[in-house]
């Protein structure tokens, strides 16, 4: 069977967080329904949260039937060659109403080993940020695992890290071992591998309505953690039309796209293409279709999707693999 190539928009999977607020609302225009809304996940295949398609033929389908009936159309040959059926990225916003906790992402080996899983690599790019909006990024200087504990145990370990103020446009990349927060007032758009594994640190001792504390992870994080200090913001030209490189990794590469007119796209069928657009709006023409975005939209272009046009007025963000 063969299943029809198009744009592919999928259903928002919207979660709640204790540091949520409503600017995935305001400023992304999600559908949520509560104030305490942190996330949305814009295009997953983590067990139990599956993303459903929204728009077209294939409305209602899965992301993981769609890839299971059709791999090499959907991710792309060089993509399926090495990662078998699994869609290998998950894409998200997020809403920082309040700081998240310190944390950090262990890497594919220890992720492998103790969660079956891919380690956590990723990045952000900031869409929204209040006056005073910072994120914390690995260690002000090299440290060592005895510093960190010490500072852990005495509530000091915010003194011995990074902490860097943000604002709209940068960009920060995150391998993984970096321990890292993004700060309160912040809305990003996140890129990662496809992972739910994230050891928890330090908290600020909040606690949920029912006057719990969160887990912590201190003693898993312990091997994952890179003590040194480490380089994450990325500097990238904005040549307006054109694909300007912002991260090149082993697990996705990602160009940002100021848009002012038309940008002709041929592709090869090795990989699918993601679009999330983080400034004012854009269409695809595709087989005389023209599909149409805003800020805060994501879509998929199957590998199969071999030729179209973008055309708009804003920025956007271009992943592949």
């Amino acid at each position: 069977m063969s299943i029809k190539i198009y744009p592919l928009q999928f259903e928002p999977i919207l979660k709640e967080r204790i540091w949520g607020g409503e600017k995935l609302k305001t400023v992304l225009n999600k559908p949520i329904v509560s104030k305490i809304t942190g996330e949305s996940w814009e295009l997953s295949t983590v067990e139990g949260d599956i993303s459903i398609v929204a728009n077209g033929e294939l409305k209602g389908k899965s992301l993981t039937e769609l890839i299971d009936e059709q791999p090499n159309e959907i991710l792309g040959t060089s993509v399926y060659n090495r990662f078998g059926k699994q869609f290998p990225l998950l894409f998200k916003y997020l809403d920082a109403r309040e700081d998240l906790s310190i944390q950090v992402h262990p890497n594919d080996e220890l992720a492998k080993e103790r969660h079956n899983s891919f380690g956590k690599t990723e990045m952000w790019y900031v869409m929204q940020a209040d006056a005073d909006a910072r994120i914390i990024v690995g260690f002000k200087e090299d440290s060592s695992k005895e510093e960190y504990l010490e500072n852990l145990n005495n509530k000091t370990l915010v003194s011995i890290l990074d902490d860097v103020k943000a604002k709209v446009g940068d960009v920060f990349f995150l391998e993984t071992g970096t321990v890292h927060a993004i700060g309160a007032g912040l809305v990003v758009a996140e890129i990662q591998q496809t992972s739910d594994i994230t050891y928890r640190l330090y908290d600020f001792d909040r606690v949920d309505a029912q006057g719990n504390k969160r887990e912590l992870h201190v003693d898993l994080a312990l091997d994952a953690i890179n003590y040194n200090k480490v380089d994450t913001y990325k500097k990238y030209e904005k040549t307006v039309n054109e694909s300007n490189v912002v991260v090149d990794c082993p697990y996705f590469t990602t160009n940002f796209i100021p848009l002012n007119g038309g940008v002709k796209v041929n592709k090869k069928g090795d990989t699918f293409t993601v679009y999330m657009c983080i400034e004012g709006a854009f269409e695809i023409r595709h087989e005389n279709v023209v599909y149409q975005y805003k800020k805060g939209d994501t879509v998929l272009i199957p590998a199969a999707m071999d030729a179209y046009v973008l055309n708009g007025e804003g920025a956007i963000l271009e992943i592949t693999i």
